[in-house]
């Protein structure tokens, strides 16, 4: 498939042809190459990781993650990366940026490459570009903002629009650390999940709440997708959720 020549933003994002996509600003994320990740996931055994990461993986995908402004998506690319949370005030996402982590899932590596958008209108059409070759896009709103909960079915519009047809989507409701500030029922956030067929949990950056499970199990259903049989049943992505969190509450103390 032709690819368009990369053309460069005022924010100085590349677009995604180029493999080249810009840092945040004051440098909080560092640049990596970016490996040629197959759109239809094709395994490549024992192959190293082009990044800081001296991992090997043996199958790479590419995760979006999206949302209004603020919802958190970068503290959430962080937690999961990192195991740290942003606390304060820190300047937003320009354009796009990304970072690279690799999951053992079920004895397969498994490469994320995650890429992290702004969510203001000026760069929408950055974000765009990059929706064509996503392999799963994790779609956020805050709990404690009622209008980016009310923007999802935009952002679904959206993502219908540019993505591909058999993209994985999965809806979070972040910081569901927030009980006082909480103005978005878990309830909704079910219900609208249910309404438009996508699998729906709540997560916290700051706690660190099913931020580990909720990238597991896109990388589960990406790589049971891309490696399973013709004999085998599809994996069920919103049972495996389910299951999962009541085993952690099972064993909590």
């Amino acid at each position: 498939m032709s690819r368009k020549k990369g053309l460069k933003n005022k924010s100085g994002t590349a677009s995604p042809s180029t493999g080249t996509p810009s840092g945040k600003e004051g440098g909080r994320i560092g640049k990596a190459l970016v490996p040629g990740v197959q759109a239809s996931g094709v395994v490549h055994p024992s192959r190293p990781a082009l990044s800081n990461s001296s991992e090997f993986y043996d199958i790479a995908f590419k995760v979006m993650l999206v949302g209004d402004s603020g919802v958190g998506k970068t503290c959430l690319l962080v937690r999961f990366k990192d195991g740290a949370f942003l606390a304060g005030s820190f300047i937003s996402t320009v354009g796009i940026d990304f970072r690279n982590k690799v999951l053992d899932i079920d004895g397969v590596k498994v490469k994320l490459q995650i890429w992290d958008t702004a969510g203001q209108e000026r760069f929408r059409s950055v974000t765009h570009a990059y929706y064509r070759d996503a392999h799963a896009l994790l779609l956020l709103y805050d709990v404690t903002n009622k209008a980016s909960f009310n923007n999802i079915q935009a952002w679904l519009t959206e993502i219908h629009e540019y993505a591909q047809k058999d993209v994985v989507v999965m809806l979070l409701g972040n910081k569901a650390d927030s009980t006082q500030e909480r103005v978005v029922k878990r309830e909704d956030g079910e219900k609208l999940a249910k309404e438009f067929g996508v699998p729906f949990m709540e997560t916290s950056a700051r706690s660190g709440l099913n931020v580990e499970l909720s990238f597991t199990a896109i990388a589960k259903e990406l790589k049971h997708r891309s490696m399973k049989g013709p004999d085998e049943p599809k994996f069920q992505l919103q049972a495996y959720v389910n299951q999962e969190m009541r085993t952690a509450g099972c064993c909590r103390t």
